[in-house]
């Protein structure tokens, strides 16, 4: 596989005193779509700020195109995080009520100092062929739907000529219908333009369609990473199982037992000792709550942090004090 366009390593981000991302690590590739899930309050929006510049790492390390972008940005000067666009999980509120969408379109191509006649003919086509026709350029975000909303959205992070979009929840709030419409404009977008996604869903029908690996993340730690289709198929982690349990699919060979957690997410301010995991988990044991499991490849290209993984308990992995 080739460099990753974007390599996470060991993140923290602090609120306070109160810790959301607990030592995140994670690459993404070019051309390629990353999920990331799990319980809200996991730490998958911190993630997503972080990685755009809108909320400072507290420690860690972020490359994007292999350059390391904690320098300071120097005034005139282009910055790595510039390949890096957000598509906020409530597009309508991120659209600023006083501009049209002209106005708002027009805004990036002028703070990076692109604005000309080609490449705002260049930026109208592309909506065009998202479905943005110039009828909708005169409009305010509260005239638009919900659609029409995430898609001048998009147009206006696809002006500043990202290399990289990170979308959280894109498809919330949507009918089913303008979900596949939407899906299927990011992959054509991607095809097209070469785009790498983080995709950030609770919805795991849309992340089991559209990425190519997922990330499953717990109380500011991800627990198990890999091919979708793989832990799809046979978590190796039982939060993991958990999750999946609860997903609606209407395919009868999709379905599985229902998996209930006991108790709630423990707070992010007060994690438990060792496997974050193990108050709620199902086949917990004692060493559990005393030691804390590294992501352990797996020959089938997983990782999981699990001393006693689904299907696995009776062999142990490797584990950190």
């Amino acid at each position: 596989m080739n460099d990753p366009v974007l390599s996470l390593k060991d993140a923290m981000v602090r609120y306070g005193t109160t810790t959301t991302v607990a030592g995140v690590s994670f690459e993404l590739f070019l051309a390629e779509t990353l999920g990331l899930v799990g319980e809200s309050g996991c730490g998958k929006s911190s993630v997503a700020r972080a990685l755009a510049g809108l909320t400072p790492l507290s420690s860690g390390r972020l490359f994007i195109d292999g350059h390391d972008v904690l320098p300071k940005r120097r005034p005139g000067k282009p910055h790595a995080r510039d390949k890096v666009q957000l598509l906020f999980q409530d597009p309508a509120a991120s659209l600023s009520p006083r501009m049209t969408v002209s106005t708002l379109l027009a805004e990036p191509l002028k703070i990076r100092r692109d604005f000309s006649l080609a490449n705002w003919q260049a930026l109208l086509e592309l909506g065009s062929g998202i479905g943005l026709g110039p009828q909708l350029l005169h409009r305010y975000p509260h005239q638009l739907s919900g659609g029409q909303a995430r898609r001048v959205a998009l147009l206006r992070a696809l002006a500043a000529k990202p290399q990289i979009i990170i979308a959280d929840e894109p498809t919330a709030g949507l009918d089913i219908s303008v979900q596949g419409e939407l899906l299927n404009l990011l992959r054509s977008l991607q095809a097209k333009l070469g785009l790498s996604y983080l995709l950030i869903s609770h919805n795991l029908n849309v992340i089991g369609r559209v990425s190519d690996r997922v990330a499953v993340m717990y109380l500011g730690q991800i627990i198990e990473t890999g091919p979708t289709q793989t832990i799809f198929r046979a978590p190796a982690h039982p939060y993991t199982e958990a999750l999946l349990s609860s997903n609606l699919t209407v395919r009868a060979d999709r379905r599985r037992e229902r998996i209930v957690l006991k108790g709630e997410l423990p707070s992010p301010s007060n994690p438990p000792s060792g496997c974050r995991f193990h108050p709620r988990c199902p086949v917990a044991r004692p060493v559990c709550a005393k030691v804390s499991p590294e992501l352990v490849r797996k020959p089938d290209g997983r990782a999981v942090a699990c001393i006693f993984p689904v299907n696995e308990t009776a062999v142990p992995h490797a584990i950190a004090g």
